[in-house]
């Protein structure tokens, strides 16, 4: 048992990133049940339909489980306020102010986990009074820093700056990556691209294919005018590249950007028009799993990689 096992009480130091359009009930009763901790993502949920993934999770599992709520978004207090009603235990936040809602959320007795991308938001958080935080490096999915440092480089700057656990993330997706991670100083790893191809994710099969199919370019860094997101290339990301190599104003991406863009690509499987976000991990995925067989998987390559290297 360590510090994230013991923290979350559950059997692996393996977190489920709260991906927008992906991370459902169904996903997050998975990973909770294969012995790591589940995230309900209600970045692209109403409130109503938020509290129905979060009853629906608990019918479908007994093991503990939370809700990552991204900070940016307008319904954010309506949010909160269902995870109070249903009595969630543990929540993640992301993409804001982690002073804004941490002890509000501690003092009804919930763990809250915040996730940053540099030292000086690491230390904002313990100064917040977070459990622990998620340090996010440039190889993630989704909304990412605007630093560009890789998980490598971030994870011991983050050890050495907080005395709060560490969870890495950005990379990750096999026992090897994960205890390249704990080698690092992380004291657990929050894994998003690899469960996103899952069986049991919310994602369009079109958008899981798009993954597996995913080499090592496939995806970079775009929109960081506006806020940096990885995504897959294809139709849009060519349109938003060739805006930006014109030198395209935050308000002119913002229009190309549109509404629902990430809607379209990853729960509606438009892959020529949809905003595609996965991370650099997805060159290493060739095949959808089941969660329970993917954290298997990383546990026992985990344990013999282990063993391999005490033989050096």
């Amino acid at each position: 048992m360590n510090k994230i096992t013991q923290l979350f009480n559950i059997k692996y130091p393996i977190i489920q990133g709260g991906m927008i359009w992906c991370s459902g009930w169904e996903l997050a009763s998975a990973v909770s049940n294969a012995g790591g901790l589940g995230l309900i993502g209600s970045g692209s949920m109403y409130p109503e339909v938020l509290r129905q993934h979060i009853q629906k999770c608990k019918s479908a599992t007994n093991k503990p489980f939370g809700v990552n709520v991204p900070l940016l978004y307008p319904q954010t207090d309506d949010h909160i306020q269902v995870i109070l009603d249903e009595r969630v235990k543990i929540v993640f936040t992301s993409a804001g102010n982690p002073k804004k809602y941490t002890s509000f959320l501690k003092e009804k007795g919930i763990i809250v986990v915040h996730v940053i991308a540099n030292v000086k938001f690491a230390i904002k958080c313990e100064e917040a009074g977070v459990d622990a935080i998620v340090a996010e490096g440039f190889e993630a999915g989704g909304h990412n820093g605007f630093e560009e440092t890789t998980t490598m480089a971030l994870i011991p700057q983050i050890k050495n700056a907080v005395s709060v656990p560490v969870i890495a993330a950005g990379g990750i997706g096999s026992g090897r990556s994960m205890l390249a991670a704990v080698a690092l100083g992380a004291d657990g790893v929050q894994i998003g691209s690899r469960f996103a191809a899952s069986i049991e994710s919310s994602a369009h099969e079109n958008f899981k294919s798009a993954i597996v199919n995913a080499g090592d370019g496939d995806t970079k860094l775009m929109m960081k005018k506006v806020v940096p997101v990885r995504l897959i290339k294809n139709e849009f990301y060519q349109r938003v590249q060739n805006a930006e190599d014109y030198g395209a104003t935050a308000e002119e991406l913002k229009e190309i950007l549109g509404r629902a863009r990430a809607k379209k690509g990853m729960f509606e499987g438009d892959l020529k028009e949809g905003e595609l976000e996965i991370g650099q991990v997805s060159g290493y995925i060739n095949e959808i799993l089941s969660v329970e067989k993917i954290i298997n998987e990383m546990v026992l390559e985990y344990n013999s990689t282990i063993n391999s290297l005490e033989k050096i």
